[in-house]
């Protein structure tokens, strides 16, 4: 004697739906047995749901989102594991520093240049999540390159702070947290303060007087190479 199987809530709202988006006596064709045409209602043009353990949970009106629903969790596991990698690789570079006594502006540099490597490698999985081809990304890439360039030579200043930024942080005429003074003319005083950050533009020097103890002096950095440099280090008398 064979017993009757009763079908699942799953199955039966997976049936209904089906039924709804195909209206024919005979259910949908072979080739759409697994489309909910979603295009029918206004929604979607036609995504593909597999019977998935999902799809028999969700309730019958979130089935056309499931698609958006998994890009977005896609996309929020994207950044979230970015930001945890970013701590990651930041926490590696701190205990490699000091392990072996590296630099400061060594260890500092290494941080904003994984970080903006994470970052990039994230929004290149967003954009290929999104479904943006790798050729319309290259030619952006390569338009906004251009016009970079072009706006660096027009603004030489800028590309001259950005080579003195390398003969700083190779020849290093002074280091971060060292007191530096920039002299106008041979013993003249003039801009006086303590290292505290040496960017691509600028370096930040907070000045010590106690008149302006909170005032900070942003220095591009090709004035270091125009004009005479005193300065009092931890290190000044090795060097």
């Amino acid at each position: 004697m064979r017993r009757a199987v009763r079908p699942s809530m799953g199955l039966f709202l997976r049936a209904q739906w089906l039924q709804s988006c195909c209206p024919s006596p005979r259910g949908c064709p072979p080739s759409r047995s697994t489309t909910i045409c979603a295009s029918r209602r206004g929604l979607l043009p036609q995504v593909q749901i597999l019977p998935t353990p999902m799809t028999q949970i969700l309730p019958e009106w979130a089935l056309p989102w499931l698609a958006t629903i998994t890009l977005g969790l896609q996309i929020i596991l994207i950044f979230v594991g970015a930001g945890a990698l970013r701590m990651l690789v930041k926490r590696l570079i701190r205990r490699i520093g000091e392990r072996y006594s590296l630099p400061a502006e060594m260890v500092i540099g290494a941080r904003r240049g994984s970080t903006f490597l994470i970052y990039s490698g994230a929004l290149l999985l967003i954009l290929d999540r999104l479904g943006v081809s790798a050729t319309v990304l290259w030619t952006a890439l390569t338009g906004f390159a251009a016009v970079a360039a072009v706006a660096f030579f027009a603004a030489w200043s800028v590309l001259s702070n950005i080579f003195c930024t390398l003969l700083i942080l190779t020849v290093r005429p002074f280091r971060l947290f060292d007191e530096i003074e920039l002299l106008e003319n041979g013993e003249k005083p003039g801009l006086k303060g303590r290292v505290i950050d040496i960017n691509l533009i600028y370096t930040t020097l907070q000045e010590t007087s106690a008149e302006q103890a909170e005032t900070v002096l942003r220095v591009p950095n090709s004035l270091f190479f125009q004009r005479t440099i005193r300065c009092w280090g931890r290190e000044s008398g090795s060097r």
